[in-house]
């Protein structure tokens, strides 16, 4: 959620930073709305605070007249106070109004763009700003999409999936499953080695977990929901791994905090079709490792750039072609202030996939979950807070059977093969 303070001290920059994001004229109308909200907000509460000091100052004078045995006194103070305590109903039930009615608007607005986000509308506009150094495999005459190879070695299956719980999910078997566990397990230790503390959490949250880091309202149409029992299926391990601190006061020196964890995701993908979600292009349930640091706003894009190298590392050590695009405004994510995506080359498929997202949010997930720290002059201040997938399987795995595939079989990446038990699928 916007900061208040970030909308008042310069409402004509908000605007001009929310035109990056190409928001309609309707939502850029609402900095003016919720200045003068703030406004309202203020004078009510000016107002209220008047009064109980009044109210205050007669009922010690109250106090006065009876001690001294001036009860007539006394009493037309009373009528007095009677009034005050049915002005400052009114306007206490004006002030809740205010509040409920700013706290609606503010977060349907989506996150400020960092200055560093280009320009754009759409996904096209999105900027290259680095290519990996892997050469692009060039395969033989006859290879084979990821959804072939799995047929053909008996990997997963799309069919089955479909039969147990409905289309978009996948059943892995054998050697396929097996590479999967592999995959969680390199890309756990490789973040616990970069110093991150594992995590292992609900797979199931409430309205507000989902609410503090953005997931809601924007995101309802794709998220799970059990109506029963009010929770949300997590689409993906940020969620709760974030909000473990939400409500939280840190020390500044116990900054920065770094979490990872490993969960399925789950996401609805409504309205996918077509060939480019075909096998696991596009699932509603894929599992994934997830990294998360709460940090003090002075190093948070430094912190982004360490995570840009622990992703890339990943996929270096995986010997996957990959490319990093800075997303451009049109295409930012609701909560993000900036975002790298990692994409890997899938050479059967000549199309590049996007593997994960590296993200900045600064203040506006620790503003909606009042995730503070106290600096060294005792002032509470908000963290920042980032999260990159590091990194999600569904696509990785597409990515390593296609590129990987030969004659004699599928090779395993070196990096891996101690943790598959195998170093080829045939």
């Amino acid at each position: 959620m916007v900061e208040m303070r970030i909308l008042r001290s310069d409402p004509e920059g908000v605007v001009n930073a929310y035109r990056k994001r190409n928001l309609p004229d309707a939502q850029l109308a609402l900095v003016g709305e919720l200045i003068a909200l703030d406004d309202r907000r203020k004078s009510l509460q000016h107002g209220l605070d008047n009064d109980q000091a009044r109210a205050n100052q007669l009922a010690r004078q109250i106090g006065e007249f009876m001690r001294s045995g001036k009860a007539e006194e006394a009493a037309g103070l009373r009528a007095e106070v009677a009034r005050i305590k049915e002005t400052t109903r009114v306007a206490g039930e004006a002030l809740e109004d205010v509040r409920t009615s700013i706290e609606e608007k503010l977060i349907s607005l989506p996150n400020l763009p960092h200055p560093e986000v280009p320009p754009g509308s759409t996904a096209d506009d999105n900027e290259v700003f680095k290519m990996g150094s892997m050469a692009i495999p060039q395969l033989a005459d006859g290879a084979l999409p990821h959804w072939e190879l799995a047929r053909k070695y008996r990997l997963f299956d799309m069919e089955a999936g479909a039969r147990l719980s409905g289309s978009g999910f996948v059943l892995y078997r054998g050697q396929g499953a097996r590479l999967q566990r592999a995959l969680i397990q390199f890309f756990l230790d490789e973040a616990v080695r970069a110093g991150y503390e594992e995590i292992h959490a609900p797979l199931l949250v409430n309205a507000e977990t989902a609410r503090a880091t953005g997931q809601l309202p924007d995101k309802e149409g794709q998220m799970y929901y059990v109506e029963r029992d009010e929770l949300y299926l997590i689409p993906t391990a940020e969620v709760p791994v974030t909000n473990i601190y939400r409500d939280a006061l840190l020390r500044e020196d116990e900054l920065p905090v770094k979490l990872c964890g490993y969960t399925p995701c789950f996401r609805r993908e409504a309205g996918s079709y077509g060939a480019h979600v075909k096998g696991l292009n596009r699932v509603h349930q894929f599992d994934k490792v997830e990294i998360v640091r709460l940090e003090h706003p002075e190093h948070s894009q430094a912190a982004l750039v360490q995570m840009l190298d622990h992703v890339e590392g990943l996929l270096q050590k995986l010997e996957l072609p990959y490319r990093i695009l800075r997303l451009c405004g049109g295409d930012l994510g609701f909560a993000s202030a900036l975002t790298y995506d990692f994409e890997v080359y899938s050479a059967a498929q000549a199309r590049w996939l996007e593997v994960s997202s590296v993200s900045n949010f600064e203040t506006f997930q620790s503003n909606r979950m009042k995730l503070r720290f106290k600096n060294a002059r005792g002032e509470s201040v908000l963290v920042h807070t980032l999260n990159g997938s590091a990194l999600a399987l569904a696509r990785i795995v597409a990515a390593l059977l296609e590129n990987n595939q030969g004659p004699d079989g599928i090779a395993i990446p070196t990096a891996l093969r101690s943790y598959t038990g195998f170093d080829s699928i045939c």
